[in-house]
């Protein structure tokens, strides 16, 4: 019987499988015996240098620098994405009580989403801008010149000022998951609290919040793989340049396209490759322990 079971299943899986095989399985497979060589990328040889590429990331200050401002953003992007976005989702559909107006606001807020990451990061670039860009015009405007400044040409501001994009483009889309998830919450709970006296912030942190931790959990996997990426709006904002201020934005993943692209190190570049893909594995795996907790059924 099992036989007979198993001989229906498997040739409706094996297309599946094979395809699985060919464009995930095996590229990462071939992406970690590259790390191993010290391969230019042009030349059909691949001189074998074992765990040297590794070996010399450990020593590799560029590296450790990219990683640590991959560090800081997996810490500020997260808490405040998803923070804003709560709370814009709390207010437009909390136990029915959302804000007039709640449907433009929220096309508003998803708007960006339609827009691609280069599109968004050219944008801001004009808005950064120190001679004409709109945030120091609003400045100078209000009397505030003196804060003004050349927001991605200073090293102590770039990154924040790309993170804030970040922030802006991607609210929108939490937002709307989150705003789906308490529209699941049956307004039952709500009413029945409101008539035991609960304030709106009482009714987000008793009831919205522990209903929606499966989804806030969801979100927050997702948002901390991005910062962890990262990758496009940098690229776009500081024009993929290593030098000057720009250094202080750059990533982990940019010094992995660096270095594969200007410097021709393959085989190096896709070690670091190799080890973005294991910190964010075990990154996925950490976030999932630590944030699993009681289940609530409604």
């Amino acid at each position: 019987m099992y036989y007979r079971k198993y001989r229906l299943i498997v040739p409706f899986m094996l297309p599946a499988l094979i395809l699985y095989f060919v464009f995930v399985l095996y590229p990462y497979a071939r992406a970690f015996y590259v790390s191993l060589t010290s391969w230019g990328g042009l030349s059909s040889k691949m001189p074998w240098v074992g765990l040297d590429n590794y070996h010399k990331l450990l020593n590799d200050q560029r590296f450790l620098d990219a990683l640590g401002r991959n560090g800081q953003l997996l810490i500020a992007l997260p808490l405040i994405t998803i923070a804003i976005s709560l709370t814009f989702a709390a207010l437009f559909t909390q136990g029915g009580q959302g804000v007039r107006g709640a449907g433009f606001y929220r096309v508003v807020f998803f708007f960006p989403q339609v827009m691609s990451a280069v599109v968004i990061g050219i944008l801001w670039t004009y808005v950064y801008s120190p001679n004409v860009g709109m945030l120091n015009g609003i400045l100078r405007n209000v009397g505030l010149g003196s804060l003004a400044r050349p927001w991605l040409g200073d090293s102590s501001t770039i990154l924040w000022c790309i993170l804030a994009v970040a922030v802006w483009s991607s609210v929108g889309f939490y937002m709307v998951i989150f705003v789906a998830g308490m529209q699941s919450i049956p307004t039952s709970f709500y009413e029945a609290a409101v008539l035991d006296g609960a304030s709106r912030w009482g009714l987000f942190k008793d009831i919205t919040f522990p209903l929606l931790w499966e989804t806030i959990r969801t979100c927050l996997i997702y948002i901390a793989i991005a910062a962890l990426d990262f990758f496009t709006l940098v690229q776009v904002m500081t024009g993929g340049s290593s030098t000057g201020a720009s250094r202080s934005a750059e990533v982990t993943a940019l010094y992995m396209y660096t270095t594969a692209f200007t410097k021709s190190r393959w085989g190096y570049a896709t070690a670091i490759g190799v080890v973005l893909l294991v910190l964010t594995l075990l990154l996925s795996v950490v976030i999932m322990q630590a944030t699993k907790r009681e289940t609530y059924e409604y």
